[in-house]
């Protein structure tokens, strides 16, 4: 089949799919999502992405990065649920109105169903395993199965009030997923441990997770920015969006008045930030071309020498500091930046890991002298 006529089938099929009523037994956010979904398929089919699809899935590298991954998610697991069980709010907000609660709940995630819905037993319960499933997730411990307890038990108490929570629920849970899928503990893990008698392995594990990781994060920056399009943050407007955000007593963590002095700096800030979520894609290219930096072409080289991958990721951490000084917006930071861990190959975390024993060598053996 020629790819003229592949792309024809395809054209042709987008427009027989936007008149099939799929609202008729899914929500309208689902109905399009299926759509997107086939669209990409199909475009992949018509370019004959088939084959680097295969190559894609088939790649393998140490699990160095997924395991960080994994102990960083881990952490933020506990430090999620963690929070709500210091404040002992657990009954406050996750309970529901006859136990105790705030307000009536139905428990509608299946694992609170099971169990005879939220009460004050169950939701202790549930919030328990959290704790322990990011604990073994950071200890390395249960592989897969493990992660998966720990995903179902902090779905359980993150999905049971709309209310309390917000769209960092969903990012760790997709992390959780995605670590589901991926063998992070065949490295830096008791799993490895009993199996291998130390604590490092070099055993080859499926890359694309790794990926994955990458390109999440990149959609929720790009997804981010792409939603703000009022005359506060685009170009154009006043770049007033952060000053405004930060005199909200709901989102800042301190008195922020004193912003009417470098009214510029926020403007400057809300200018990066949106230009930096809007462009966020580049990251993807810039790994892209870091990976096949041994190809020719003038941008590539480009991309290679002033690092456009570790400029992307600066500015995303120093966004995150500032986020976590300034406004309260819950663990959303945090994991996060989780996500950047999987930007690094996994021997570019053996190079800097050997940079730092090194390192550390050289200052010991000073230190003796």
């Amino acid at each position: 089949m020629t790819k003229l006529l592949r792309w024809l089938l395809l054209f042709a099929f987008v427009a027989v799919s936007a008149f099939i009523p799929l609202e008729a037994v899914l929500t309208s956010g689902m109905a399009w999502l299926v759509r997107l979904t086939c669209v990409a398929a199909g475009i992949v089919w018509a370019a004959d992405g088939v084959v680097h699809l295969r190559h894609w899935f088939a790649h393998k590298e140490a699990g160095t990065a997924l395991a960080l991954v994994r102990i960083a998610i881990g952490f933020s697991v506990i430090w999620t649920v963690g929070g709500v069980i210091w404040a002992d709010l657990v009954d406050v907000l996750w309970v529901t109105k006859n136990d105790g609660g705030y307000r009536h709940l139905t428990g509608s995630f299946w694992l609170v169903q099971l169990l005879g819905g939220p009460s004050s037993s169950v939701m202790w319960g549930l919030s328990w395993m959290s704790l322990a499933g990011g604990a073994c997730m950071m200890m390395g411990l249960g592989g897969r199965l493990t992660v998966f307890a720990t995903l179902q038990a902090f779905m359980a108490v993150s999905d049971v009030n709309s209310h309390a929570g917000g769209s960092y629920d969903e990012l760790l849970s997709n992390a959780l997923w995605i670590l589901v899928l991926a063998p992070s503990t065949a490295t830096l893990s008791l799993d490895c441990r009993i199996r291998r008698g130390r604590w490092h392995s070099s055993l080859p594990v499926a890359a694309w997770p790794r990926y994955l990781l990458i390109y999440q994060i990149v959609v929720v920056y790009w997804t981010t920015g792409l939603q703000k399009v009022s005359v506060y943050w685009v170009p154009g407007g006043d770049f007033m969006a952060l000053y405004y955000i930060m005199q909200q007593p709901s989102w800042h963590r301190f008195d922020m008045t004193w912003l009417a002095w470098v009214v510029p700096l926020t403007q400057f800030s809300t200018a990066i930030t949106w230009f930096w979520e809007v462009l966020s894609p580049v990251w993807l290219l810039a790994l892209w071309y870091r990976y096949t930096s041994d190809r020719p072409g003038k941008i590539r080289a480009l991309f290679n020498r002033f690092d456009v991958r570790t400029l992307f990721t600066i500015v995303g951490l120093v966004f995150h500091i500032l986020l976590t000084v300034f406004m309260d917006v819950g663990p959303f930071s945090m994991i996060s930046v989780c996500f950047y861990l999987a930007f690094w190959h996994p021997d570019e975390w053996a190079k800097g890991w050997q940079r730092v024993r090194a390192f550390l060598h050289e200052r010991i053996h000073s230190t003796q002298r």
